[in-house]
Formats: structure tokens, C-alpha cells, sequence
């Protein structure tokens, strides 16, 4: 392999920022997963619970890892001090107006699954099943948060945070903090929001996949990039639930901010279910008289070959940006910030490659309707790229409020390879 000695040298003297996460994490968790799925399809497993196992089977290599390879409850960022363990009675009162607290927003958020008729509607994802799950663990998570709140409270350096104002709150209590409570309400809103969306999806796209015969994808070039595209997309699946479920501070993998911004919730909002607006017949739906890549590249077999080789690389750095979050994956929290893997390549790898996979799939751009629908659809998919575009920016937002992300961020616009091709074209089009 050939050495620039100028590029290592300027990479030593500007190095990129370290990652919160590590590699190993990630492909520990890949690991896990790849085994279930091989088992799953070997025994002919393909049903829900085998998928809720699948998604098991990529958290608990994670946990392991993160606990004795990485040893992340070590890190200052989980706010945990072991070696000042206060004792019961000094914590006590803490922990019960905590535990109030998480309660209370737990019982607002069953309330809201209960009275809102989306949670128990099969036409955006199967929720009646999320819902099932979450009414099966409901008791077990109330009583295991009684001995996990009042064991960390001995350690944490501070252990009052959002959920212990919001107990202080409602027990009319000196001392709470509402910029505390605002983020906690937030924390929970993305995490029940996001949470029964991912549990709803996770088994059919793995009773998909599982239920293919490897063999039979591997004759044809077009049925082996689908095959692997489904794969690329149970990764993804699989890490986001696992993401949302793991919020630790042990772990580190806690939230420490929820994005505080309106136009970052509506960013992101209105990508997902109910709200989508990219959906059959929404606004924002760029599929009218459309056919696929497979329909426009038909008779030439090479292209067909090589356009499925291009989506399944586009998906596989889409998985591998999931994957790089280990356990901290989530929509509009921040949760340490990611240098590695895609993200030393570009801020946003997922929002780029998945718009790219879209753009090249679908091909708006051709209709067989018509170039009325041709150039509606070319249009409308621009502002679909254009609403990822803003979900971007109102996360840099969020996240450039760390210290750590602006140095990362600076880093990316010096050293990284995207940025600097977009900042290459802009300057070639300022020439002209």
C-alpha cells in the first residue's frame, strides 16, 4: 500500500477529535445479530418474537463490550463517581421524589398510548403489537426502577436531574430546576414516540428477510441486491431499538440533551408516522406514475447489476451509520458525539446515503404517466432531500451547543472528504 508521508503528517497534526463510541461496540452487536439471523432462518423462525430476540441478540453484545472492553461507567460523562458511595439515608428522599417523577411521566405517556387512537392503528405501522409489548414489561420496569433509582443515586455526583424536579415539582418542593424538567419531558417524549414506532417495525422486515432462501437471491443479480438491502435494513432496525431501549447512565449511554428547538422536532416529525408527509398521497409523496430502478433498467443487464451494486453499497453506509452508534443511537438527543466510522467522512452519512438510495431507486425523474408527473416528482423529491437538508442543520444546532461537536464540526470542514467536495464544488460555481 503506497504512504503519503504528507498525509499522515497532517493527520498527526490535526487529529480527529475522538469518538464517544467505540468501533468494537458496533460490530460486537453486528456480531450477535448475524448469529440470531442465521439461526432464525436455519430453524425457520420468522415470527415476532423471534424478531424481538434478534434485537436482543444485537444489544447484549453491545452491553458486554461497552461493560468489559470499553469500560464506559468509568467515563466522566456518565456522571457517576465509584469511588463516593453516599449511604441509604442520605439519598433516600432523593430517590423517592426521583422515582415520583419517572412515574409521573411514565403515566403520562401510557395515558397518551391509551386515549390516542394512532398507538392501536395498523395502517401506519403494527402498534397494537408495541403496544402489547409495553403493557408486558410495564410491571417489571416499575418495580426494578425502585431498586436501580435508589442504588445509582448513591453514586451519582449530582443526583438530582430532570425527573427529580419533576417530583419536587408535583410535591410542591424548594429547589426544581424547569430547564431540567423541560428536558426530561423531552428525553421521554423522543424516546415513547420513537420507541413504539421501531418495536412496531421490527418484525416484518425480519420475517422478511429470514423467510428468503440465500440460494435461490444468489441466481439472480436484482433478487440479491433486494436480498441484501433487506438485510442492510434489519441492521438498521435492529440498532435504533436497541438504541432507544438502552438509556443508561452506566452505560453512558444516557441522554444528556433532547433537542430543544421547534424546528428541529418538525424536521424530524415529518418523516415518520402519522405525520409523514412522504407517504402514499401525502404532500410530500414523489412515487405518482413512477416504477422502479429494475423497470428503467430492464433490458440491459450490466446496469441492472451495477445500479443494485450502488444502492446496496448506499444502504450497507446507511446500516454501517446506525451501526457506528453502538447503543446510543436516537433521533433529536444528543448522546455523545460520533467521529468514527462514516462520521469521519461526513456529519450527516446516513441522511446522505439514504436521499442518494432514493434518488436512484425510485428515479422520480422518469414517469411512466408522463414528464408532467416526471418533473412533479423530480421537484418534490428536492424537497424531500431538502427536509433531511434541514433535519441536518437543526441537529447541528442542537448539537454544536457541545463544545465537543464545534470541534468535531471544525475538524469535518478541514479534514473531511465530503464537506470538502461539496465546499470544491460551491467555490467552482462562485468562479463561474
Amino acid at each position: 500500500m503506497y504512504h503519503d508521508p504528507a498525509l499522515a503528517s497532517a493527520a498527526k497534526a490535526d487529529p480527529r477529535p475522538p469518538s464517544a463510541v467505540s468501533a468494537g461496540v458496533g460490530f460486537a452487536g453486528l456480531a450477535g445479530m448475524t448469529a440470531w439471523v442465521a439461526v432464525a432462518h436455519i430453524f425457520g423462525m420468522d415470527g415476532p418474537y423471534s424478531a424481538l430476540v434478534n434485537v436482543a441478540a444485537c444489544a447484549l453484545p453491545m452491553v458486554l463490550w461497552s461493560i468489559f472492553v470499553d469500560r464506559v461507567y468509568r467515563n466522566p460523562s456518565t456522571g457517576i463517581d465509584w469511588a463516593r458511595v453516599r449511604p441509604w439515608r442520605e439519598t433516600l428522599d432523593i430517590s423517592v421524589t426521583k422515582l415520583v417523577g419517572l412515574w409521573l411521566t411514565w403515566g403520562g405517556i401510557a395515558a397518551i398510548y391509551v386515549l390516542s387512537r394512532v398507538w392501536w392503528d395498523t395502517r401506519f405501522a403494527n402498534y397494537p403489537f408495541a403496544m402489547w409489548c409495553f403493557g408486558l414489561v410495564a410491571p417489571a420496569l416499575f418495580l426494578l426502577s425502585i431498586p436501580y433509582v435508589l442504588w445509582l443515586d448513591r453514586r451519582l455526583v449530582n443526583p438530582r436531574d430532570g425527573a427529580w424536579s419533576l417530583g419536587a415539582w408535583a410535591m410542591g418542593l424548594d429547589g426544581v430546576d424547569r430547564h431540567d424538567i423541560y428536558n426530561h419531558l423531552r428525553s421521554w417524549g423522543v424516546k415513547a414516540f420513537f420507541l413504539a414506532f421501531m418495536i412496531a417495525i421490527v418484525p416484518p422486515g425480519f420475517g422478511e428477510f429470514v423467510s428468503i432462501d440465500p440460494m435461490e437471491a444468489l441466481s439472480d443479480p436484482v433478487r440479491l441486491a433486494g436480498y441484501l438491502i433487506t438485510f442492510m435494513f434489519v441492521i438498521d432496525v435492529a440498532f435504533a431499538t436497541a438504541g432507544y431501549i438502552l438509556t443508561f447512565r452506566p452505560l453512558d449511554s444516557h441522554i444528556r440533551s433532547a433537542n430543544p428547538y421547534a424546528a428541529g422536532w418538525t424536521a424530524a416529525l415529518i418523516c415518520y408516522p402519522p405525520f409523514l408527509l412522504m407517504g402514499e398521497g401525502g404532500p410530500l409523496d414523489y412515487h405518482q406514475g413512477t416504477a422502479d430502478w429494475t423497470y428503467w433498467l430492464g433490458a440491459h443487464s450490466w446496469l441492472l447489476a451495477a445500479m443494485g451494486a450502488v444502492l446496496v453499497v448506499l444502504t450497507g453506509i446507511y446500516a454501517w451509520a446506525t451501526i457506528a452508534f453502538g447503543l446510543r443511537f436516537s433521533n433529536l438527543t444528543h448522546r455523545g458525539v460520533l467521529t468514527h466510522g462514516p462520521y469521519a467522512w461526513s456529519r450527516h452519512p446516513a441522511y446522505l446515503s439514504k436521499n442518494l438510495f432514493w434518488w436512484l431507486s425510485t428515479m422520480p425523474f422518469l414517469a411512466t404517466t408522463g414528464w408532467s408527473d416526471a418533473i412533479r416528482n423530480g421537484a418534490v423529491m428536492v424537497a424531500v432531500s431538502g427536509v433531511y437538508y434541514w433535519r441536518a442543520r437543526t441537529e447541528e444546532r442542537h448539537l454544536g451547543l457541545d463544545p465537543t461537536y464545534q470541534a468535531y464540526s471544525a475538524w469535518m470542514e478541514r479534514n473531511g472528504p465530503v464537506p470538502r467536495v461539496f465546499a470544491r464544488l460551491a467555490g467552482a460555481l462562485r468562479a463561474k
